[in-house]
């Protein structure tokens, strides 16, 4: 394993950092990591970066660039697991992902789960949502949120209708 790299990307949610180090997707972070550059240092990361603007562009619905979590809890991985399990373009309350991973109390700690998700968008913990639908907590800020969430819904439609 080489050493972390990041690489920024401009997107529709501004400025979007990755973390690879050759053999995976490590990191992503809302902004500009301190250390990013504009090019990618490996194939992985150029890979990544290909994946994400497809994504933002509509054309991809499904990552597939390796991904492992550098650190977190066994819930915590849990709880991330279960998000990649949510489709496309659908959402689940934190009560139906505490569900899932075997803790029914505990929507509060699936919250803490998705603010310590360390690789967001690929790990797609916006599609979690509040009892009712209700747009709550995001590390990226609720406004990036939304626009995640109505870019899937718009796809998934369009898919649907098409």
């Amino acid at each position: 394993m080489g050493g972390m790299r990041w690489t920024v990307l401009d997107s529709p949610i501004g400025e979007f950092s990755v973390a690879t180090d050759g053999e995976a997707v490590r990191g992503a972070h809302f902004g500009r990591v301190e250390s990013a550059t504009d090019r990618p240092g490996d194939e992985l990361a150029a890979r990544a970066l290909a994946e994400l603007r497809a994504y933002f562009a509509g054309e991809l619905i499904e990552f597939t660039v390796p991904v492992v979590a550098p650190r977190g809890s066994e819930f915590e991985r849990a709880v991330w697991r279960e998000m990649t399990l949510i489709p496309y373009g659908e959402t689940r309350t934190y009560g139906e992902v505490a569900k899932a991973v075997g803790d029914p109390g505990g929507a509060r700690a699936v919250g803490v789960a998705c603010n310590r998700n360390p690789v967001p968008v690929i790990v797609p913990c916006h599609r979690i949502v509040g009892a009712g639908g209700k747009l709550v907590g995001f590390g990226g800020g609720l406004p990036r949120k939304v626009t995640l969430l109505e870019l899937e819904a718009g796809v998934a439609l369009r898919r649907a209708w098409s």
